[in-house]
């Protein structure tokens, strides 16, 4: 026991010398960062302003503690001044801390104003919060597109491993051109989200039946991606819809919107054509694998009772039962959402094609996009 202690001691003396060291301390950061935005920018210029304010009181408190517990202790003789209800002290306690909270209100009160001018914006896009992704409009392009987690199920299952951005990707992410003030029109089709992205400095709640506006505006020299999630725990899959922004050039957002228009008609394009079993049974197992899988599983068998089985199913097997497939997927049923408004007519065909062919159900029953628009058209009340 003797001999030991020496070595243990030797071992902390070097473990916290270690931790002195540069290369130790390379990585190391207690701030906040900047962020990529103007309003990032601001709330920073805040956050130390209030630091070192906080700072400043710190310092001359404790120093005040550490004078008078050294020159004024009981063993030096000092004795104590008796001022009980002094009128003096109560008001200079009672004013220092009042001015100090209005000097830190003005800086304060001047980013608030910041974050909540949404006026004269360049673009303006709603983000609506589903269970579980995202939704963008791009209001004066009359453009729509979903934003689905595209981490492999193998990576979630952990049968495979994990890649840099691990559940922090998808499928369709936001694009935004650079210094553009950007207005961003936030809700939600059920339960409350809440659309977050760090390095644009805001964070704001998506609530069914209101709107919440917020805005950003990436410096020039900002351009790139950047990453975030949903803060507001909003079901099972909460931790399964991520947001990922990239911050384009001009000339390099303007590309991008014009393929996406072309993405979008083409789509159109798709739901009037007649479709091969193997082209919707590609599709399918591609849109099945990015919307259904989250809850009905990879393999189909879903989370009874919450998610029930598609192998063998009834409805997925019974060629009488076609149509309650369709209706099923367009209108929603118990815990599935409606995805009438999310995924069109093809989408839809193929999904259902691949689900009653897949995992042994070897139906042949091949949905084009013209049944789904039939039924589509006769509504919820067929």
């Amino acid at each position: 026991m003797g001999s030991s202690l020496p070595k243990r001691v030797t071992l902390s003396v070097g473990i916290f010398l270690a931790s002195l060291m540069p290369s130790a301390w390379a990585a190391y950061t207690m701030n906040m960062t900047k962020g990529a935005s103007e309003v990032s920018h601001s709330v920073q210029q805040l956050h130390m302003t209030i630091l070192w304010v906080c700072v400043a009181i710190g310092v001359v408190v404790y120093s005040l503690m550490a004078y008078t517990l050294i020159f004024h202790r009981k063993s030096r003789g000092a004795v104590p001044a008796e001022f009980h209800e002094s009128t003096t002290v109560e008001i200079i306690w009672t004013i220092v801390p009042f001015l100090i909270l209005v000097a830190m209100a003005i800086p304060a009160t001047n980013t608030l104003i910041i974050l909540d001018d949404t006026s004269d914006p360049d673009i303006s896009i709603k983000v609506t919060g589903h269970a579980w992704h995202w939704q963008y409009d791009y209001i004066d392009d009359d453009i729509t597109f979903f934003s689905r987690l595209s981490t492999p199920a193998a990576e979630r299952n952990n049968t495979a491993p994990k890649n840099a951005n691990y559940l922090l990707e998808v499928d369709n992410p936001l694009v935004i051109p650079v210094d553009k003030k950007v207005r961003f029109l936030i809700t939600s089709k059920d339960v409350i989200h809440s659309w977050w992205v760090p390095a644009l400095g805001f964070k704001k709640d998506a609530i069914p039946g209101f709107i919440n506006e917020s805005w950003t505006k990436i410096s020039p020299d900002k351009a790139g991606t950047y990453r975030g999630q949903c803060a507001e725990l909003c079901g099972v899959n909460h931790g399964f819809m991520p947001i990922v922004l990239e911050a384009k050039s001009q000339a390099d957002f303007d590309a991008w919107l014009a393929d996406k228009k072309g993405v979008q008609l083409a789509a159109a394009n798709d739901s009037s054509k007649k479709w091969t079993f193997d082209e919707l049974m590609a599709k399918g197992e591609e849109k099945y694998n990015a919307v259904c899988a989250m809850c009905h599983q990879v393999h189909g068998k879903g989370v009874p009772p919450t998610f029930p089985s598609l192998v063998g199913s009834d409805m997925v097997i019974n060629k009488d039962r076609i149509g309650d497939h369709i209706r099923n997927v367009l209108y929603g049923k118990n815990a599935m959402p409606p995805f009438k408004d999310q995924l069109n007519d093809f989408d839809i065909a193929a999904i259902i094609t691949y689900e009653r062919n897949a995992w042994g159900n070897n139906t042949k029953d091949i949905v084009q996009p013209q049944d789904v628009k039939a039924v589509r058209d006769q509504g919820t009340d067929s």
